[in-house]
């Protein structure tokens, strides 16, 4: 076995401790042993393993507090260990890691809040893996300063604070060219690597596609605020998943700028307003849920929002309406609206019925009444007419009581 370069044990029925003798194996580069049913710690001295570029443990039952010794290998650049019942300080572990590509810590008992980062030297870190931890305390900024950063998965810790809202001058969550051409020349290995990630609602594993995925995992966490308005500059985002948060505010009106998005999740938030129109342009969603939620006004219709026709993904918002929603979107009432400018107009133009009618009668009565003050022939045939008129109306009442008087008797 000391000739030994590729050791692949994974998915078996191993059980016991990793033998302190893997250290012997020094030409190992490859080794695989997840998915098992192994216990114990992690052996301490690796330091024969100086050719490993790849150490995954994960899946098995692995206990004990995680030393910097997996770091210290000076080959070393994919680190996964999540799915175990390892415990520690974090900062402890990523010690001496300057070299790693990818590292995954998930699905264990770590404590503390994030370390900086930028101290651990991690700038060539493309995937970043804790979600599912006891993990406390703010997201630091310093994780927007990784010029290959592609995979964020901080879900499922306690994490408090806002979103910083640098995350939207991540370059590689906006650049779509291909990846590799711009990593580190020691970085152009041969990438067996599987990663997990939870997109589209549930768990897929990938093999060999680091350099297509672009995905922000926060869900599950105390963060707070509103979303960041920068993180609709991620052009090449693939995946945002920030449910289960207490996030406020409206979803941005531009988010449609995140045209490669294939899976958002915004659910189990306080997020209020309309559903942005734009959504509609984001035409390689396949996942959305919005559910649980604050958002009112009617639901998008057009190109991928035909598709999202389960009641599930927008359920939780008693003001949301119309398809695939049993409740439709009523016109609006009065004191809504275009009412409200119809009967300010209606109000409007009977005001000025009522000032033209004045300002008529004004103008008709003083155009008689001036013409007999100032003509005296006028004045004096009307005075004259007037007496005229009423000597003819009381003769014609006298004749009619007369002929009256003639029929009683």
């Amino acid at each position: 076995m000391s000739k030994v370069r590729d050791l692949d044990l994974s998915r078996n029925f191993l059980n016991g401790s990793i033998p302190a003798s893997i250290n012997e194996m020094e030409t190992l580069s490859f080794l695989d042993l997840s998915s098992n049913c192994l216990s114990g710690t992690i052996p301490r001295n690796l330091q024969g393993l100086r050719k490993l570029v790849i150490l995954d443990l994960s899946k098995n039952n692995l206990s004990g507090v995680v030393s910097s010794s997996p770091c210290a290998l000076p080959s070393l650049i994919f680190l996964k260990l999540s799915s175990n019942n390892l415990s520690g300080e974090l900062s402890s572990v990523l010690q001496n890691c300057s070299r790693l590509f990818s590292i995954d810590l998930g699905e264990n008992r770590f404590s503390g809040t994030i370390p900086d980062l930028v101290s651990a030297h991690l700038f060539s870190l493309t995937y970043l893996g804790l979600r599912a931890n006891f993990l406390r305390g703010n997201i630091p900024e310093q994780l927007c300063e990784f010029p290959y950063l592609h995979i964020i998965d901080l879900a499922q810790n306690k994490l408090s604070g806002t979103i910083p809202k640098c995350l939207g001058n991540l370059k590689t969550f906006t650049y779509l060219g291909p990846y590799f051409d711009e990593l580190p020349s020691t970085l152009h290995i041969e990438f067996r690597e599987h990663v997990e990630i939870v997109s589209k609602g549930r768990q897929n594993e990938n093999t060999k596609i680091i350099p297509l995925l672009n995905v922000i995992d926060l869900s599950a966490n105390d963060l707070k605020g509103e979303i960041p308005d920068h993180i609709t500059k991620l052009s090449a985002l693939f995946t945002l998943n920030l449910s289960w948060n207490h996030l406020s505010g409206k979803i941005q009106e531009n988010i449609g700028n995140l045209q490669r998005l294939e899976s958002l999740d915004l659910s189990h938030n306080n997020l209020s307003g309309p559903i942005p129109p734009s959504m509609i342009s984001m035409t390689f969603l396949n996942y959305l849920n919005l559910s649980f939620n604050k958002l009112w006004g009617q639901i998008p219709t057009g190109n991928q929002f035909q598709t999202f026709n389960d009641p599930c993904i927008y359920e939780g918002n008693p003001e949301l309406c119309g398809p695939p929603l049993s409740s439709s979107c009523s016109p609006p009432t009065n004191g809504d609206g275009e009412d409200e400018n119809g009967d300010s107009e209606g109000e409007v133009e009977k005001f000025g019925f009522y000032i033209s009618m004045g300002v008529g009668f004004a103008i008709g009565f003083w155009v008689v009444c001036g013409s007999l003050v100032i003509k005296r022939s006028w004045r004096r045939a009307y005075f004259k007419f007037i007496d005229g008129m009423k000597d003819r109306v009381y003769v014609f009442i006298a004749v009619m009581i007369a002929g009256c008087r003639e029929k009683m008797r």
